[in-house]
This record gives C-alpha cells, sequence and structure tokens, in this order.
C-alpha cells in the first residue's frame, strides 16, 4: 500500500473565520477488511494517547462512519502541526497495520476550515 491517498477537493474555500479550533485539519477514512472491523476501531482509540502528546494537534477525533468505514479528524494551527503529525507515530502506526487491517489504502483530504463554532 502506497503511504496516502490524497483527495483533494475542488471548492473548498481557503478562509478561516475561528483560529480557537485550528485552521486547517485531515479529515481520514479507512476501510476495514471484512472481519477486521472491530480491530480498526480498537486501533485508531488505541492512538488518542499519542495525538495527545502532539503540540501541533489542536483537535483529534477517531469516528465510524458506517459499519466497516472509519475516520480520523484533525485539526491543526498551521501547516507545520499538519506535517509533524503526517509525520508522526500515528501515521507510522496506522502504515504499518495497513496491509492487515485496511481494504484500501487510507484516504486523506486536506482541507482548510471555513467556520467552527
Amino acid at each position: 500500500m502506497s503511504k496516502y491517498k490524497l483527495a483533494p477537493r475542488k471548492g473548498i474555500v481557503i478562509t478561516v473565520l475561528n483560529d480557537d479550533h485550528g485552521k486547517i485539519c485531515d479529515p481520514g477514512r479507512l476501510e476495514a477488511k471484512t472481519g477486521k472491523e472491530q480491530e480498526v476501531a480498537e486501533f485508531i482509540k488505541s492512538a488518542l494517547p499519542l495525538a495527545e502528546q502532539e503540540a501541533g494537534t489542536e483537535k483529534w477525533y477517531a469516528l465510524q462512519i458506517g459499519p466497516s468505514t472509519f475516520g480520523i479528524f484533525d485539526t491543526f494551527e498551521n501547516e507545520d502541526g499538519r506535517k509533524t503529525h503526517l509525520g508522526g507515530e500515528i501515521a507510522k502506526a496506522l502504515m504499518a497495520k495497513a496491509p492487515e487491517l485496511l481494504a484500501a489504502d487510507p484516504v486523506l483530504e486536506m482541507v482548510d476550515l471555513l467556520a467552527v463554532k
């Protein structure tokens, strides 16, 4: 599997109105292999302590979108925080486990937040 499949979206506004929750984010989507759904859920939940140690990661969420579809949504104050995160321990652990747990490469979308409440 490749490191990441990047899926930039056209039409996303690159302006931010609220600095309190991070300016940029990386929504990621993970598709579990059949029978590996619980392991993927446990794996991404177990990454929380690593995210808490990342000074540049403002917010970090692990989510389940469907029966076998999971996501990670994180926000960063700046591009340096995002780059540090993408080269950090969570990404390394995910890529090490991806062939065993995931049906496809993780998909990351690089977006800038427009507004946050």
